[in-house]
């Protein structure tokens, strides 16, 4: 399995160059936006707007060895415009997952796991509400049965904010079904809710809140939720004589409520690079 992982990643970084490229190469054609404005658009998760993030969470406390899980997520946000008034918003989740041993007996896995596309539908000119509505689903693409559900999963997925002179408020909402995979693993019914909140400040600083509350309705009663609190801050730069707009965010989560075994507080650092159309 770390042979296949290492492979994948190999094929990671074969794409990865020449989309940076293309960033560097492209940059000049980014306007003088102001740096507040384009934070405010990056925290818009609909927004007509190509964008690269990669997501770092660092779980600690996770199972009776107490160890710290890393879990990067590409998450890649692409744009198309289908007509003048509908535009279809595309955001792909690819979790690259290093799991320590989190109990005794229990081996250490890293590698990718499941894949996750969503498709928005959102209008191309929203008037004070902003909102998106489309599919989501989950297809078995862990290197190891650790990293994934075994199982093909889809359900509807919804998007709704505003933005209201510095904030920007929202949440972002989906339910998926399992639908198919190994008939071994257990069947998936999962609900993810993330409300965010930011408040916008001068130079492209900004406050941020966005814990990502789930339920995993296949679970034992008291091993269901997950509910986390907390927040930090962030930062869209300007970087190199070419302006390469790139957002920078800094957060931490504790965990109310959470599963038997599940960390105890996260730390999520998000690097997301900004391409112009």
């Amino acid at each position: 399995m770390r042979h296949h992982a290492n492979q994948g990643h190999l094929r990671l970084a074969d794409a990865a160059f020449p989309i940076l490229l293309t960033l560097l190469l492209a940059a000049p054609l980014w306007g003088a936006d102001d740096a507040t404005e384009l934070a405010k658009k990056t925290q818009n998760p609909v927004a007509d707007l190509i964008s690269i993030p990669l997501q770092n969470n660092f779980n600690f406390g996770v199972g009776p060895n107490n160890v710290t899980q890393y879990v990067g997520n590409l998450q890649p946000v692409i744009p198309i415009k289908l007509t003048e008034e509908w535009n279809l918003i595309t955001r792909t989740i690819l979790p690259i997952i290093n799991q320590p041993s989190p109990a005794p007996g229990v081996s250490s896995n890293f590698g990718l796991g499941d894949l996750n596309p969503t498709f928005f539908l959102s209008p191309a000119k929203p008037g004070a509400l902003i909102w998106g509505v489309g599919p989501t689903f989950t297809f078995p693409t862990a290197t190891d049965t650790a990293l994934g559900s075994g199982k093909w999963s889809m359900g509807p997925a919804a998007v709704v904010l505003t933005m209201q002179g510095p904030w920007v408020l929202g949440v972002l909402a989906n339910q998926q079904w399992s639908v198919a995979g190994d008939s071994a693993r257990r069947s998936v019914s999962q609900l993810l809710i993330q409300p965010f909140v930011n408040y916008n400040l001068p130079d492209g600083w900004y406050l941020t809140s966005s814990p990502i509350i789930t339920a995993n309705w296949m679970a034992d009663s008291g091993d269901q939720w997950t509910v986390p609190l907390g927040g930090g801050f962030g930062k869209l730069w300007r970087v190199g004589k070419v302006g390469l707009p790139v957002n920078t965010n800094l957060s931490a989560y504790y965990n109310l409520e959470k599963p038997q075994g599940a960390a105890d507080w996260q730390l999520r650092f998000q690097v997301q690079l900004l391409l112009p159309k």
